[in-house]
């Protein structure tokens, strides 16, 4: 089993708390638009880090994080990308792959609202986790933390990070 803990569109802001609520997971994973290299830095520091770069992310992120990461975890096929839609809107940049291999796992971020959905139709859960860092329209700061285990999900929890 592996517990994940899950955040997005930082945009460079850094709270302790990040640390904190992912002090019991194995792994971390960024859906994209991190602002700066020392939060991914920071993030790293403390835990395995899975990272995608966003559309507000500059060359040094991007020349260290894939646009797109596909990989195996705990049986599971995962796939993240920072601008995808979400099921029934997926985003034209990522359509075909989701239609002809959809992976068990689709993250995205972007939107900063915090969406969770099973998509029917291609077998796969869709979550975005919002917005953790400040930047946006957004009112409430959130992460998400889960487990996976032989391919299945579990103890989902979001977390909100009121100031």
């Amino acid at each position: 089993m592996k517990r994940i803990g899950l955040l997005s569109d930082t945009h460079a802001y850094w709270d302790e708390r990040y640390l904190k609520y992912f002090d019991t997971c194995d792994e971390i994973w960024h859906a994209g638009d991190i602002g700066s290299l020392e939060v991914a830095e920071r993030l790293a520091a403390f835990r395995p880090l899975r990272a995608v770069y966003g559309n507000i992310d500059g060359q040094d992120l991007r020349i260290r994080f894939p646009e797109i990461n596909r990989f195996q975890l705990e049986g599971t096929d995962v796939l993240i990308k920072h601008i995808g839609g979400y099921p029934g809107k997926y985003d034209p940049s990522i359509r075909k792959t989701l239609m002809t291999q959809p992976p068990k796992l689709f993250i995205s971020g972007h939107s900063h609202i915090l969406k969770v959905k099973y998509d029917s139709s291609l077998g796969l859960l869709h979550i975005n986790p919002g917005a953790a860092g400040k930047y946006g329209f957004h009112k409430v700061r959130t992460l998400v933390r889960f487990s996976i285990e032989n391919g299945n999900f579990s103890d989902l929890e979001v977390i909100e990070l009121n100031d």
